[in-house]
């Protein structure tokens, strides 16, 4: 009922609740709607700001491509272990020198390369000694079901991944493509090639954001040639093996990269928001009762 509907009596009316008043419960004055407000701190996106952030996501895709790539060679018998284990080193020491490189003086004194050695020197002698056990862990499992949980794992660590900060990788996001790692790679021939698998995983899912969150901070500039690599490196892996599959991510890459940014954009020019003078309901959960 709007203040037309009903005839003002000699009190002005005031937005009060703990006074008597000549007015309905649902009358307002012609005065509650001036502090309308509409859209007030919407944030508007541009395109192409939009599409360097959307890279992050597509480049996860494309990591997650050249994981089950690698894998597929290696099962196939195309990539020895010891050519992936120097690969990953290799990848590893070049990948560090850079993040040393980025990584402001400040945060440098926090953590020392003594601290960092020790660390991959555990993990990799754990890893060593433990491959012959992981190599066994699925035997009792078909091959159908661990490769069904292996792609509902890695599905999981693509919709878990934190997007907004990859560094470091979000606990369920890092566990679930661990677990699919270990999965897929106890089908692999040997103990030693269960042991290069992983390795790589943690590369790939462990390290590499937390580069990619470094360059995407302090080198932005170069943040979108390297989506772009990656991107382009796991159509064309995955090509190699997957024409099928390979098109498919690309498709994901250009729509998620291309498609989606204009989607964003363009339905953020329809967004109504209002705010006024009316008090907002807010829920607030009031657990006093349950202490007493």
């Amino acid at each position: 009922m709007g203040p037309d509907s009903v005839q003002s009596p000699a009190a002005p009316w005031r937005k009060v609740l703990w006074e008597r008043q000549p007015y309905p419960d649902n009358y307002v004055d012609r005065r509650f709607l001036e502090e309308l407000r509409r859209n007030e701190g919407i944030r508007q996106y541009r395109y192409w700001a939009v599409v360097r952030e959307a890279g992050l996501v597509a480049q996860q895709l494309s990591c997650v491509a050249i994981f089950i790539t690698l894998w597929l060679y290696m099962e196939q018998g195309l990539l020895s272990p010891e050519i992936l284990l120097g690969s990953s080193l290799a990848s590893a020491l070049l990948g560090y020198g850079l993040y040393r490189v980025l990584t402001p003086p400040m945060e440098c004194n926090t953590r020392t390369r003594l601290t960092d050695l020790q660390s991959a020197i555990n993990f990799l002698s754990f890893t060593f000694g433990f491959s012959p056990v992981l190599k066994t862990l699925t035997e009792s499992v078909s091959t159908d079901t661990v490769y069904a949980m292996s792609a509902v794992m890695l599905l999981a660590h693509l919709v878990s991944f934190p997007y907004a900060h990859p560094s470091p990788p979000g606990s369920l996001s890092l566990n679930a493509a661990l677990f699919a790692s270990v999965c897929l790679a106890s089908r692999l021939p040997g103990a030693l090639h269960t042991f290069a698998m992983l390795s790589c995983a943690l590369l790939v899912f462990a390290l590499w954001p937390c580069l990619l969150r470094r360059i995407r901070d302090n080198a932005p500039s170069h943040f979108t040639a390297v989506c772009a690599g990656v991107s382009a490196a796991g159509t064309g892996g995955l090509a190699s093996q997957s024409p099928g599959g390979a098109l498919l991510l690309a498709l994901a890459v250009l729509s998620v990269t291309l498609l989606c940014p204009a989607l964003l954009v363009w339905l953020q020019r329809h967004k109504d928001n209002i705010q006024g003078p009316w008090d907002e309901a807010e829920i607030r959960e009031d657990l006093s009762h349950f202490l007493h």
